[in-house]
């Protein structure tokens, strides 16, 4: 099996309602490790039709995982 290289590390700040919705995704699933989880949830994401585009008043924290809405407007992956 070819070694995966993983140059670049991402480092990003959650509420304490964001990490237990990861972790219960996580343990539900069997995951390895937090970061495999992320990986595979983005992986999921960019795969996903539709998503929110972003304005230029859009904040960070306008991006939240749990609860509240993403500001902007939906648009089709396929557009």
């Amino acid at each position: 099996m070819a070694t995966l290289a993983r140059g670049e590390r991402l480092q990003i700040m959650l509420t304490d309602g964001e990490l237990a919705a990861l972790d219960d995704w996580r343990f539900a699933r069997r995951m390895p490790s937090r970061a495999a989880a992320v990986r595979e949830l983005l992986k999921r994401g960019l795969a996903a039709e539709g998503f929110a585009l972003a304005d230029a008043s859009t904040k960070s924290k306008d991006f939240g995982v749990v609860g509240g809405k993403t500001k902007g407007k939906t648009a089709n992956r396929h557009e």
